[in-house]
């Protein structure tokens, strides 16, 4: 898995831990800012260079998240799955 990738999974489980696990507020993910998961605890957010070049190198290994893409931490690491929650919480494959 790319850094990217791992950086974009990390960005959405940071917002799911921020969050109560029955909120249903959005996320509020900012253009220009990007989003480091580095490990249990180690949230980060920056501005990115707003640069075409620093752009194109990061879209190069890209993938975009799927919907109905689950975030969620196991014994300190970070695990995403496909399939949905229901309101109480309970987890259900597509």
């Amino acid at each position: 898995m790319t850094t990217l990738s791992k950086t974009l999974i990390a960005t959405a489980a940071f917002a799911i831990t921020a969050t109560s696990a029955f909120s249903q507020a959005t996320w509020d993910f900012k253009a220009g800012m990007a989003y480091v998961y580095g490990g249990p605890g180690k949230m980060s957010a920056m501005a990115m260079a707003p640069a075409e070049k620093n752009h194109d190198a990061m879209m190069k290994n890209a993938k975009k998240v799927p919907d109905n893409t689950v975030f969620f931490m196991d014994k300190g690491t970070l695990y995403s799955t496909s399939g949905r929650l229901d309101p109480t919480g309970n987890f259900y494959v597509n």
